[in-house]
């Protein structure tokens, strides 16, 4: 795991410890996609569509946004949790461990899935 430097928090810099092989994947994966962004949140590093977070990548996990609707189907899926980022479940978001995207068409069946969510959301301006 490398850490990143985040300099756009208040001028002050953060580490941000986030799986860089995982990212590179996930971006190997997007990289045509030029509605995606990138900005460093929920202590990792997050994919944005339209101001919409879709996934990221939180130390050694992917976390997918998959909405209310395809959150208990998802926790199903082997590997996935609920993301508790704050102590308490955020429902629509889900952690899936590394286990579960040793396969490439893993990770993409994931990431499409955020993405999926994320583009039915009204653009944040």
């Amino acid at each position: 795991m490398e850490l990143a430097r985040d300099e756009t928090s208040g001028g002050y810099p953060l580490r941000v410890p986030f799986d860089e092989q995982l990212a590179s994947r996930v971006r190997e994966q997007v990289g045509g996609d030029p509605s995606l962004s990138e900005r460093k949140m929920f202590g990792g590093l997050c994919f944005m569509t339209s101001g919409n977070m879709c996934f990221g990548v939180v130390g050694e996990d992917l976390m997918v946004r998959v909405g209310p609707d395809k959150w208990e189907e998802s926790l199903a899926i082997p590997f996935a949790r609920e993301m508790d980022f704050t102590g308490r479940s955020m429902r629509g978001m889900v952690y899936v461990s590394s286990e579960g995207l040793v396969e490439d068409g893993s990770l993409h069946r994931w990431l499409e899935s955020g993405l999926e969510y994320a583009t039915s959301l009204p653009p944040k301006l």
